[in-house]
């Protein structure tokens, strides 16, 4: 069953980034992503108010879920927006991928799991095969791509932290909670850095295609992508959940060939051989020895 469930949201949080590409030709991104938070709270918000032990464990656990949040939501999506400036696209992806390795060790320095074998060795495999998928557009732009890299790569650390610090502290909160008050905690950042950067939300060219990639990922990705994730996170461990941001860019290029039309080639199939091999080697590792 969570084999099942983790496939599942690998493919949601993989549509996540077409839904990204169309909303971004009209809206800007930090405005863009804090609304969407927005809207997946008005969703969640009545939820909460109706299961009053839910709001409770969130009020009850505030710190630890305020300060995850911001590092997911807020200081991740501030990084990596930033460094999308001077880094291309297939260099993010790259880079994003080393969040699965981060949270390895992060995982043994918190959590005392023991590291495999399996787990570096699929970690390793899993980057050369997104370095081989997005082979022709791996570069850098001088010394702001440099930082901008360096940026993106920070970004992963903190996401690997913030999993491994729920699944340390807080494995047994209910999902809804832990996923509402990290979107209330990376909204507020975002929401104000793209008021004073972007302008008023108001004043935006919405378009048809934005609107509607602005509530599928409020709906599928927020809050469907994140309960998920925090499902998963006490039944498979912080290392298979981040295992996602390796898998994530091969279904997203298969996805932007099937409905974009994107031109599929020979790193789609090696690259892609490799990724999946290397989600094997992560989620199975016994089984991959």
């Amino acid at each position: 069953m969570t084999r099942i469930v983790w496939w599942i949201t690998c493919l949601i949080w993989s549509t996540v980034w077409l839904a990204i590409k169309v909303g971004v030709r009209d809206v800007p991104p930090i405005s863009f992503a804090g609304l969407r938070l927005v809207v997946a709270l008005v969703v969640l918000a009545p939820v909460l108010i109706v299961r009053r032990d839910l709001l409770r464990r969130m009020i009850e656990n505030w710190k630890l879920i305020a300060g995850t949040g911001v590092l997911l939501l807020g200081v991740n999506y501030a990084l990596v927006f930033w460094g999308a400036q001077y880094v291309s696209s297939g260099l993010i992806a790259v880079l994003q991928s080393v969040t699965p390795a981060f949270g390895v060790w992060l995982s043994h320095v918190f959590m005392r799991e023991p590291i495999r074998p399996a787990h570096i060795v699929g970690t390793l495999i899993g980057m050369a095969g997104l370095a081989i998928l997005f082979g022709e557009h791996l570069h850098l732009s001088g010394s702001r791509g440099l930082l901008g890299a360096l940026a993106i790569a920070c970004g992963a650390l903190f996401v690997a932290l913030a999993y491994v610090i729920v699944a340390a502290s807080g494995r047994k909160l209910p999902p809804l909670s832990v996923t509402t008050g990290q979107m209330i905690a990376g909204a507020i950042p975002l929401l104000v850095t793209g008021a004073m950067f972007e302008g008023n939300p108001l004043a935006f060219h919405w378009t048809r295609a934005s609107i509607a990639a602005l509530l599928y990922l409020a709906i599928a990705g927020s809050v469907a992508g994140f309960w998920l994730n925090y499902w998963l996170l006490p039944r498979v461990g912080a290392t298979s959940v981040l295992t996602m941001s390796i898998v994530e860019p091969l279904f997203a290029v298969l996805l932007g060939a099937l409905v974009l039309h994107e031109a599929l080639s020979w790193r789609v199939a090696l690259g892609g051989i490799c990724v999946l091999v290397s989600a094997t080697m992560i989620l199975w590792p016994k089984r991959a020895r």
